[in-house]
């Protein structure tokens, strides 16, 4: 599986500052149904799913970076987002830190291999200093869709 396979470009949100983490959660849930990823009418289902997945524990992940996730019958197939943020957000991560790249991932409960295949994908770039460095340097949409592509032919 390829990044590219799931992150949905037209949802990508390169400026996603001044948000606290609830915020930004929501901001790219509607940003992935204004793409059509998801239908309009499932971004409260989806909030809900992620948010309550917060609770249960961080998905700040450290070194920047947080992968906010649920799995909802409403997704079709997995997909995800991307959010960049240059002032940082308050995800409780494990290190403390601020997060400055959201990768926020849906998927339906009934394909738990395809969420698990994603999450693997997904890990797999974020560990690589050089991606994260790019992705926090990436000021549009455009950039961050252009590294995904870059991040694929890479791997």
């Amino acid at each position: 599986m390829k990044l590219s396979d799931i992150i949905v470009t037209d949802a990508v949100i390169a400026d996603l500052d001044d948000v606290s983490r609830d915020e930004s959660i929501e901001r790219l849930l509607s940003a992935m149904a204004d793409a059509g990823a998801i239908s309009a009418r499932s971004v409260k289902e989806a909030t809900a799913a992620v948010l309550a997945r917060e609770k249960q524990a961080t998905t700040g992940i450290g070194k920047g970076v947080a992968l906010p996730h649920a799995k909802i019958k409403s997704a079709k197939r997995v997909v995800a987002t991307i959010g960049r943020s240059s002032s940082g957000i308050d995800f409780n991560a494990l290190d403390s830190k601020p997060v400055y790249i959201v990768i926020l991932l849906l998927s339906n409960p009934d394909d738990p291999d395809e969420h698990l295949q994603a999450m693997e994908t997904i890990f797999k770039h974020v560990q690589r200093d050089m991606f994260r460095n790019f992705l926090r340097q990436s000021t549009t949409a455009k950039a961050i869709t252009e590294l995904i592509k870059e991040a694929d032919e890479l791997a």
